[in-house]
């Protein structure tokens, strides 16, 4: 098969090192790639929100199957054009990108379809998001309502916090994506985020894990895109697993289809596990990033055999086997992430760092005079697999002190719930 991957990130590079591993690829291509994609995968020069361009070079290389790993071209509609020039893809349609590109729908399709969430109010006027604030009090939740790159949302411990966030969505600070904001309920528990394959009418259960959103260690500081994550995720037991499928994941692909916009791709749920069980943070349509590199690791099957068969709707005689080990990845980001990264210094060491099974997944580098420098705010994720959490932690943090990059930091504690778990 001839594959087009979509993507430059560091989730894009692990979909690369997995595709790359089949023994149904005839050919990779990837558009617009970084050095560690490339490593995998034959670069295109493509504009990839240019649609039309797109059609163009799959049609022209027999592309089988477009794997588009972000949100932004799924919510711009790509999987549409495709699937109108009668090219296979896996990636949701505009219609049911909905689902990431705005929180406000996911929430009213939430409270349609009685899918477990946080309490809400949605809002475009700054005056009335603040005045339910002040009704609701603190602490509470600031969503923008788009694609805001994981930055939009402030989980407001005080009043003056919230309305400040407000004030933020409606200044311009995170572009169109806050010319609406949704104000939520603050819910108590513990975070994790469920993966499921779609293909329409078919949920295929796609691995657990936990992620680290803020970029401090001991969860402090602004949120980002995520500084770390492990899988499988301790607080996603079973039980947990069957109640999240029978109460979240099955009426959303119901209600999706019951709309008109059946759900087919990746189906991301980041779930808060309450007193009274899962509840719905919000969705994403695509893997997360860096939750994509651990569940890549530990994936035993052919990543195309199944992403073809979401594609072709027919997940209904699908399964998908894990190792029992645990994965774990820790980000390192360029100083000045979550702000305004410093871009272009120099990294070395990376081949040191993949000894003793370590992968090194390229998030945001760039290749110049020959060197890898950072180019942009989270750039390389540390990888490790062993039996433990703990062992896990300890092996990527090996390989991310080979790294020699002055440039650098990370968060030194990725894990510490389920190390605390197993001590």
């Amino acid at each position: 098969m001839n594959v087009l991957l979509i993507g430059s990130g560091g989730r894009e590079h692990a979909l690369a090192w997995k595709l790359a591993a089949s023994p149904l690829l005839t050919k990779l291509y990837a558009a617009p790639c970084n050095p560690g994609i490339a490593k995998e995968a034959e670069l295109v020069a493509l504009d990839i929100a240019d649609h039309k361009a797109v059609v163009a070079f799959c049609t022209a290389n027999a592309i089988d199957l477009v794997v588009v790993g972000p949100e932004a071209p799924l919510v711009a509609g790509i999987a549409d054009d495709l699937r109108a020039a009668g090219i296979k893809v896996f990636g949701a349609s505009k219609a049911a990108a909905r689902l990431e590109g705005s929180k406000g729908f996911t929430k009213d399709l939430c409270a349609r379809f009685n899918i477990p969430t946080a309490a809400y109010g949605r809002f475009s006027d700054a005056e009335a998001a603040k005045a339910y604030v002040r009704k609701q009090g603190a602490p509470i939740v600031v969503k923008a309502d788009g694609l805001a790159a994981g930055k939009g949302v402030t989980v407001a411990m005080t009043e003056a916090e919230a309305l400040a966030a407000i004030d933020d969505c409606f200044s311009g600070s995170f572009g169109a994506a806050g010319a609406e904001v949704v104000v939520e309920e603050f819910m108590t528990g513990e975070e994790a985020s469920f993966f499921c394959l779609c293909d329409g009418t078919t949920a295929l259960p796609f691995g657990t894990a936990q992620d680290h959103k803020q970029v401090g260690d001991g969860d402090t500081g602004p949120n980002t895109g995520g500084m770390g994550a492990y899988s499988p995720a301790p607080v996603m037991t079973p039980e947990i697993i069957e109640r999240t499928m029978k109460e979240i994941i099955e009426p959303t692909m119901r209600g999706m289809a019951e709309i008109g916009s059946p759900f087919s791709g990746v189906l991301f749920a980041g779930l808060m596990i309450t007193s009274s069980g899962p509840k719905l943070i919000e969705y994403n349509v695509r893997f997360g990033d860096p939750e994509c590199q651990v569940l890549m690791m530990r994936l035993k099957d052919d990543l195309l055999v199944l992403l073809e068969a979401a594609a072709d709707g027919q997940l209904a005689h699908m399964s998908a086997r894990w190792r029992d080990e645990t994965a774990l990845t820790v980000v390192m980001a360029a100083k000045g992430y979550p702000g305004t990264p410093e871009k272009g210094s120099v990294i070395r060491g990376l081949d040191d760092a993949e000894q003793g099974g370590a992968a090194v997944f390229h998030a945001g580098t760039a290749l110049s005079g020959g060197e890898i420098v950072a180019n942009g705010g989270r750039v390389l994720n540390v990888t490790a697999m062993a039996k433990t959490v703990t062992e896990a932690q300890k092996q990527a943090y090996k390989a991310v002190d080979r790294i020699d990059w002055p440039g650098g930091f990370c968060r030194r504690d990725i894990g510490w719930r389920a190390v605390a778990r197993e001590t």
